[in-house]
């Protein structure tokens, strides 16, 4: 064999050899982060067993390490400078080391801090919260909310048009692992900086409580129904007063300049009546203008904050308290609080204001049993922390340090914010009926890219975003209640429902086509730089509608698209769908 066939034969070897050790090093990589998957997908599992998730995290730890180490030797640093295959390689070796360090640096250290947590201390006593404990997780939590943010910033950075399919799969994987670990830990953190004060730590703090109810859908929710009054000082909490929203006046002006952007889109009606502020699908408006019309209503009284929630975030509530009795002798469970309240009420109280009242005894119910320490406190951080994501559990202060420690939170109910990663649209619902049928209406969201192509500036494309609202109601639905239908005030046929739906696109996307079934309207505009389409529909019983708009990014979009919807009987926001090329 001649020299030159010797030097060729040698180099063949070298590079299967190579090859075959970097094959089976990925390989092993993938295993170890198999291994780990499971783990980091709910940081709020922390608080189920504490003390097991430290250990486990730690036995994560090893194999995060251990990927890490796999895919960071010399031959793997130079098979990244191979065309093609090295942007391969690249990207799962800054994948392994932005989770070994999410894993060894953030949720290891948070773990074993959550686990010495003693989450009985956390439990009212005697009407008193003490927020320290918390307080004293924040700082640890913050520290690992920084880590986990560093992590995802590094895993941001891949060039994502330069993959095959199942590496930027795994790409988006790791992202969206890191980004809800982010979420719980940044949660963490913020509690712990906010409750001192907002459970009056420097001063007393009086707060108004809104009650949304669902059966009659608003962008956020559903129409303020009851309220109550709570005053907050050094840790005790009590229920002052109790009101129904059927009582406030109708003002002749909005209480409160809403901008020409949102009067354009919804016109004065938010500022006009407390049941249409939550309207505008945005929490520090509708917030502020129940601060206003309460002050209005109350000599002049300001309240500190207002925090909103709806039955089926009562439901979650009562997982922690157990069954509870209103004062009028009814006994409600998590299964059944929703059904009592938004049907079964309607078919026993005639009077409004007695409807009203009953919702307000099943909240001071369980109001009463959160703060006498009647619960499983892990549930009822659990209980919050999906009331929350949900977008079921709002709440707005008055006071700026503690507004910009809310803000950037699913707690502040702003309109759909997007980023490198994600745009978001907004799908808000509202009723049109003056009616209690969206008890029996379902509406189902989505969202996806038609066409997309990924590039490193990001992608371009067609999203389409939809909904199909269901009327659900009996075949004898005119025979409901009038409170409940109506009864033909807006034009209807009793059972028919008339919904107001906005659609909030992205900034920087352009309405590119609308469809939609049925007799509609349409309007709209643009509020805070994002198109705004408005569509009314009407929907009969044992019928359906669907609307469906098509945008187009102006220039290049992040390859996630998200949406955030009304959270509904049925269903809240979450749908998700990522550009696939």
């Amino acid at each position: 064999m001649t020299g030159a066939w010797v030097v060729i034969v040698v180099l063949a070897a070298a590079v299967i050899a190579g090859a075959a050790w970097i094959g089976i090093r990925a390989a092993l990589a993938h295993g170890h982060l198999r291994a780990v998957q499971a783990t980091a997908q709910d940081m709020r599992s922390l608080l189920d067993d504490p003390t097991a998730m430290a250990s486990t995290l730690a036995e994560a730890a090893d194999h995060t390490a251990a990927a890490r180490a796999l895919t960071s030797d010399p031959i793997w640093r130079a098979a990244e400078g191979i065309p093609w295959l090295g942007a391969q390689l690249g990207a799962v070796g800054v994948l392994t080391g932005a989770v070994d360090d999410a894993v060894g640096d953030a949720l290891t250290p948070l773990a074993l801090s959550v686990s010495q947590l003693d989450l009985t201390a956390l439990r009212p006593q005697s009407g008193r919260i003490d927020p320290a404990p918390l307080a004293g997780l924040g700082a640890d939590a913050g520290r690992a909310a920084e880590r986990l943010q560093a992590a995802l910033a590094t895993v941001s950075q891949i060039d994502r048009g330069a993959l095959i399919g199942p590496v930027r799969d795994a790409v988006d994987q790791v992202a969206d692992l890191l980004a809800t670990a982010h979420g719980g830990a940044d949660a963490f953190a913020r509690a712990g900086d906010l409750l001192p004060s907002m459970l009056g730590a420097e001063g007393p703090r009086d707060y108004l409580l809104l009650f949304q109810n669902n059966a009659e859908w608003r962008s956020l929710g559903g129409i303020p129904g009851a309220m109550a009054l709570v005053h907050v000082e050094d840790g005790r909490v009590e229920l002052v007063r109790q009101e129904s929203t059927a009582d406030y006046r109708r003002y002749r002006e909005s209480v409160l300049d809403l901008g020409p952007e949102v009067h354009g889109i919804y016109g004065a009606n938010p500022g006009r009546w407390i049941q249409n502020i939550t309207q505008v699908p945005d929490f520090a408006v509708s917030a502020s203008l129940a601060q206003e019309m309460w002050a209005r209503e109350h000599d002049g009284q300001r309240v500190d904050g207002v925090i909103s929630f709806d039955p089926v975030a009562l439901s979650y509530l009562l997982k922690a308290t157990g069954p509870i009795t209103t004062p009028a002798g009814d006994r409600l469970t998590a299964s059944d609080v929703v059904k009592t309240l938004l049907r079964d009420s309607y078919l026993r109280f005639d009077r409004p204001a007695d409807q009203d009242a009953f919702f307000a005894g099943a909240a001071e119910a369980v109001f009463s049993a959160v703060t006498a320490g009647r619960l499983d406190t892990a549930r009822l951080v659990s209980a919050l922390g999906r009331a929350a994501d949900e977008r079921r559990l709002l709440v707005w202060s008055a006071h700026p340090d503690d507004q910009a420690i809310i803000d950037g939170t699913a707690l502040a109910g702003r309109l759909p914010g997007s980023d490198d990663q994600t745009a978001r649209f907004g799908v808000y619902l509202n009723d049109g009926t003056g009616s209690k049928m969206d008890f029996y209406q379902a509406a189902t969201p989505s969202v996806r890219w038609v066409s997309c192509e990924s590039g490193p500036d990001g992608v371009t494309g067609v999203a389409e975003v939809s909904v199909t609202i269901e009327n659900n109601a009996p075949a004898d639905a005119a025979d409901l209640p009038r409170y409940v239908t109506s009864g033909g005030e807006y034009g209807l046929e009793p059972g028919t429902v008339r919904t107001v739906a906005y659609i909030y696109l992205p900034p920087g996307f352009d309405l590119v086509d609308a469809s939609v079934t049925g007799d509609v309207g349409f309007g709209g505009g643009v509020h805070d730089g994002r198109r705004v389409v408005s569509v009314s529909v009407d929907v009969e019983p044992g019928a359906s509608a669907t609307l469906t708009l098509a945008a187009r990014p102006s220039e290049p979009s992040a390859p996630r698209l998200a949406l955030v919807s009304t959270p509904t009987i049925g269903g809240a926001s979450g749908q998700e769908a990522t550009c696939r090329t």
